[in-house]
């Protein structure tokens, strides 16, 4: 004993002196093995600092779609890669972007004296100023068509369907008015569709701040807040893709480019819309006169009194745009696995912003550069994974970009959809998932999106507690430390456990989870989505999307920025180390795991929930539900892999949302407010379709014929 005891020191040197190098004499460790490694290269401070620094560096300059600053950051994630020792690559296509060419809002009342221009500026935060700040758009409505609308002005809050059809009850005519609605319910495409069909000329939409802001704390960069001239840019495009490509992709590498078309009918908007700011928002509601707006549609302090008008206020909206066939470029990088080299994890995030884009979505892409560092050093060890590893970083994201609130988000793409088009066959058959990180960090709290089968694993990976032992050469994984007494804790390199809580180290993320206000735990992806949405929709791909924080009140203004994410939305990086350990994790688990973790009989549960949920609305007796569950009962008794996202999808009554259903849910809906049975018979066709999909799925999974 007291020999061992004397070379124990001259061990553990050795140990950890040529640990690094263990690799070229020894074979490689239990993939598993390596699963605990990566989680233990989380240990900071370097993963804090890395992923800081990375942050840091994407967020120097604005980088909309399609300018030079964009390129720039595009050569900085694929240096990045390239120096993990990851094969990296760039795809581009050329495709349809708008930029503003020229704005002007003018307000007129018979109070003021002259009629008055509105700024629709964003004012920079005190202190120094970026350096890169004159690269800002000025901001604008992608895709919002170039025109003028002059008319009174109409308060409609949210600007969704019921807010219409309270003004309509209350005898507001909207016909040929400019509507003024707030952000934070629904889709701004939706608002300015909605007041299109209420016969709107024109709309505005601004930030309350009611809704970004907050009365008794301030504003950025005193506290988390939006700033009163702060102004949400996005996009009010209602397609999938390159509007002038609707389904296919917009290449480069045919001679002569690639066919183009119009965009789809409804895709654009057909009247012009523009964002405002609070402040600019108040100098109009103070000037709207007629009815007194109900309680629940007042914000801003400074206005009193919210009125609906129409008048005597009357806006003068002027919007041209520029649109331009532009470059994007896609970044890859491919780790080939070793054994199942044809089946692809897939991981991605995308890397334009409408401004610096700190929180969205560069707290992904620093997160993404993070996951490759730690996969170089498994590589380094000796690491090769059974499946192939796609890291993914799109562009034009933010052009198809659907809705954010305080609450929840969902998102559409344009650079995605166009890989998804041109390899639409290869993923169909392909790809085992594909893991979405857009907004990686926003905030405290974890929360995840994700197709049924992906649910347990998604439950394992964010409570799994890993260690290592530096005399045993080997990295263990087990859930729970107590199962082995006779390992001492203070005697591991790393006391780690899988993916600790960033707020609270005490705890898994699993366990801050689960005591959420989350319900259910883990939701459904909706239809517009994020970059999942062409996997999930278009090739039947299994997929999740997953963050920590929820909506945040700078999102999409200049204010997204570096000084934000550190003061406020990660101060200490660790939300973006635990969200990188899951992420990483969860494709480790996918790609290496010797039979996929899929769990299909949650689906089957969850379609005959749905099932039963529409069955107890409000229908016509001839509508039967009984081939639907006939196919659930056949695809609950199946076992295997099969392509079932078709039955998940976007309804038309909420783009928001996420319906399992959703032919059967608008059917009904439409039936609803008809006056006549043939609708009904829609419903019962839209059964029978959802019933024969259901179960064409059962027959690939038991694999059998009929």
């Amino acid at each position: 004993m007291k020999k061992v005891s004397r070379w124990k020191p001259f061990i553990s040197l050795a140990v950890a002196v040529l640990l690094p190098f263990a690799t070229t004499f020894l074979p490689a460790p239990p993939r598993n093995d390596f699963h605990s490694l990566f989680l233990s290269s989380a240990a900071p401070p370097f993963s804090n600092t890395t992923v800081s620094d990375h942050l840091r560096r994407l967020t120097a300059r604005p980088h909309v779609s399609g300018s030079p600053a964009d390129a720039l950051v595009a050569r900085y994630v694929s240096d990045v890669l390239s120096s993990a020792a990851l094969p990296t690559r760039s795809v581009r296509y050329d495709v349809l972007l708008t930029f503003p060419s020229f704005r002007s809002l003018t307000l007129s009342s018979p109070e003021l004296h002259r009629p008055v221009a509105l700024p629709l500026t964003q004012l920079h935060v005190p202190g120094a100023p970026s350096p890169f700040s004159d690269e800002v758009v000025p901001t604008f409505h992608a895709y919002a068509p170039s025109g003028s609308a002059v008319g009174p002005a109409v308060y409609a809050n949210y600007g969704r369907r019921e807010d219409f059809s309270a003004l309509a009850r209350l005898g507001i005519n909207v016909s040929r008015s400019v509507v003024l609605a707030r952000y934070g319910k629904i889709y701004r495409g939706d608002i300015v569709k909605n007041a299109r069909h209420a016969g709107a000329a024109g709309v505005v939409i601004y930030t309350d701040t009611a809704d970004y802001g907050s009365e008794s704390d301030g504003w950025f960069p005193e506290s988390r807040w939006m700033p009163p001239s702060g102004v949400q840019v996005g996009t009010v495009y209602n397609g999938a893709g390159d509007p002038t490509t609707p389904g296919w992709a917009s290449t480069l590498e045919m001679a002569g480019g690639c066919e183009r078309t119009e965009p789809p009918e409804g895709a654009v908007a057909d009247i012009p819309s523009l964002p405002i700011s609070a402040a600019d928002a108040a100098t109009i509601l103070k000037e709207i006169g007629g009815a007194v707006a109900d309680e629940a549609w007042h914000g801003l302090s400074e206005v009193p009194v919210y009125r609906l008008g129409p008048g005597p206020a009357v806006l003068n909206l002027t919007y041209i745009a520029k649109e331009s066939i532009t470059t994007i470029e896609n970044v890859f990088a491919l780790i080939r696995g070793s054994e199942e080299p044809d089946r692809y994890v897939i991981l991605g995030n995308h890397r334009d912003a409408w401004t610096y884009g700190a929180v969205d979505p560069n707290s992904g892409t620093a997160t993404l550069l993070e996951i490759s560092r730690r996969l170089e050093k498994l590589m380094k060890r000796g690491w090769k994974p059974r499946r192939s590893i796609i890291l993914c970083n799109w562009d034009a994201e933010e052009y198809g970009l659907i809705h954010l609130t305080l609450e929840s988000w969902t998102l559409f793409q344009i650079g995605s959809t166009e890989w998804v088009e041109e390899n639409r066959e290869v993923l169909r058959s392909k790809a085992i998932a594909y893991l979405n990180v857009d907004i990686a960090v926003a905030g405290p709290g974890f929360h995840a999106y994700a197709t049924p089968q992906l649910d347990d694993i998604l439950k394992q990976v964010t409570q799994q507690v890993s260690f290592l032992d530096p005399l045993d050469q080997i990295w263990l994984s087990h859930y729970d430390l107590t199962q082995f007494p006779h390992q001492p804790r203070e005697g591991l390199v790393y006391g780690l456990e899988l993916v600790e809580d960033p707020d609270n180290s005490s705890r898994t993320v699993y366990d801050a989870w689960i005591d959420s206000e989350d319900t259910p735990l883990i939701g459904r992806l909706s239809g517009g989505g994020s970059d999942y949405a062409p996997f999930v929709q278009h090739v039947g791909v299994p997929a999740v999307d997953m963050f920590f924080g929820g909506g945040y009140p700078v999102y999409h203004s200049i204010y997204d920025d570096y000084q934000w994410m550190e003061k406020f939305g990660d101060p200490m990086f660790r939300r973006h180390v635990a969200a990188a350990s899951i992420w990483g994790l969860l494709a480790l688990r996918l790609a290496d795991d010797k039979i996929l973790p899929f769990n299909y009989l949650s689906y089957a549960i969850e379609l005959q929930s749905r099932a039963k949920e529409l069955e107890a609305k409000e229908i016509d007796k001839s509508v039967s539900f009984a081939p639907l569950y006939e196919s659930i009962e056949k695809l609950r008794k199946s076992a295997v892999e099969i392509n079932k996202q078709k039955i998940y999808g976007p309804s038309k009554q909420d783009d928001n949302g996420s319906k399992s259903f959703p032919g059967i849910d608008d059917a009904i809906e439409e039936a609803k407010n008809a006056n006549s049975l043939e609708p009904w018979k829609h419903v019962q066709h839209e059964i029978w379709r959802a019933a024969r999909a259901i179960t064409q799925a059962s027959l690939v999974l038991s694999g059998e014929f009929t």
